[in-house]
């Protein structure tokens, strides 16, 4: 509101918008892109922006490829996740999605210090626990919870939550078929 009435005195147009507190979170100033944001519906453009900024072209074609053929690691979900440090927080990105209940969403908040749990989690595991993490028993649940500094139910937590998405990606690829191998990331030229 005081921008407007700012921009109403002075003439001038608004070049950059402040989305935190840090000098990297000014972002360019799109009049509709905000208004689509204060009413819920989304930013698409400013977060197909923010992929393409931060995403590599060839590991997404990478990942692409993994998930078509099944073979998404922890390994592959940890370099996700940090890919999407880079894009900013988790919730500045679930709010440029149109449609989804910010309500809703409120208890599944990603903060900074979960992911930095789940990335000691999953730098606590061999190689061949984050390439195979159904070998992961009990007793290696807890040496991982011992190096991590995390709880026994922290590792089981995301392993399900894992084995769910990647149960989700088998889905999505079975229904897929031969659409699906055709199927292009939206940041990707």
């Amino acid at each position: 509101g005081a921008a407007l009435s700012i921009t109403a005195v002075t003439g001038k147009h608004i070049k950059f918008a402040g989305m935190g507190e840090k000098i990297t979170d000014l972002e360019p100033f799109y009049p509709d892109r905000m208004a689509s944001r204060i009413l819920g519906m989304g930013d698409v453009l400013s977060l197909i922006e923010k992929a393409q900024s931060s995403m590599d072209e060839a590991k997404a074609l990478e990942l692409q490829e993994k998930i078509r053929k099944q073979e998404f690691t922890l390994e592959d979900f940890k370099e996700q996740m940090q890919e999407m440090k880079n894009m900013g927080s988790f919730s500045d990105i679930l709010n440029m999605i149109p449609g989804l209940n910010s309500k809703a969403l409120k208890g599944m908040e990603m903060s900074d210090d979960e992911l930095v749990k789940t990335e000691a989690i999953i730098d606590s595991m061999t190689k061949k626990e984050r390439q195979h993490p159904e070998i992961i028993n009990a007793s290696r649940r807890k040496r991982i919870a011992a190096g991590s500094g995390t709880r026994v139910q922290d590792i089981n937590k995301l392993i399900k939550g894992f084995e769910q998405s990647r149960k989700m990606m088998k889905q999505l690829n079975s229904m897929g078929g031969k659409k699906l191998n055709k199927f292009k990331l939206p940041f990707m030229k």
